[in-house]
């Protein structure tokens, strides 16, 4: 009898971590904003025929992407809005890794840009797809 009380007083407690995350992962989307992602190979296409602005978020500085327009440290974006263009307008961002634009993305996203795109894996993504990095 004592066995099945634990096994079920466990299992209650694994579905309602279960349920709790679920509720804050859909909480954390919806805070977040929207906005897509971009492959190293994708970028590099765009980059032909360039239509939008490229944002290195990275901090510290650790060099950029050719073509890079604006170095904007993540943890600014609020202050740097007036060296953006308008929030239609097309916006590129990129980190080291991917962790620091994935939350400027965000960030941009809730302040009501609309064409945000973030490039996956950033900079170590673009490297070690063969591209080229300026001042690394």
């Amino acid at each position: 009898m004592k066995k099945s009380v634990t096994v079920g007083l466990i299992l209650v407690i694994i579905v309602g971590i279960g349920v709790s995350t679920l509720i804050l992962n859909s909480n954390k989307e919806r805070a977040t904003g929207t906005y897509a992602t971009i492959s190293p190979d994708e970028l590099s296409k765009m980059l032909q025929n360039k239509d939008f602005l490229l944002v290195n978020v990275h901090i510290p500085y650790q060099g950029e992407i050719p073509g890079t327009d604006l170095f904007i440290p993540y943890n600014k974006i609020d202050e740097s809005l007036d060296k953006l263009p308008d929030k239609s307008a097309k916006i590129v961002v990129y980190c080291m890794s991917g962790r620091m634009s994935a939350i400027a993305a965000s960030r941009l996203a809730e302040l009501g840009y609309t064409n945000i795109i973030d490039l996956e894996g950033g900079m170590i993504a673009w490297k070690q797809k063969g591209y080229p990095l300026l001042n690394s």
